[in-house]
């Protein structure tokens, strides 16, 4: 993956992951998935990037 395309759309902070664009504090996916580990989320902790992959 060309990680110097970043997506400007999503910004993203979490260093640790594989699709953080390098250099910047943005994904360098086209698209993400959100979803939950809740069965009825109320708050932003409710919420998970389902695209997360741990950096190697």
């Amino acid at each position: 993956m060309d990680k110097s395309n970043y997506n400007h759309s999503i910004k993203c902070s979490v260093t640790q992951c594989s699709n953080h664009a390098d250099g910047a504090d943005y994904c360098a996916l086209s698209q993400i998935s959100v979803g939950t580990h809740e069965n009825d989320p109320t708050d932003v902790k409710c919420t998970d990037c389902e695209s997360f992959e741990t950096r190697s």
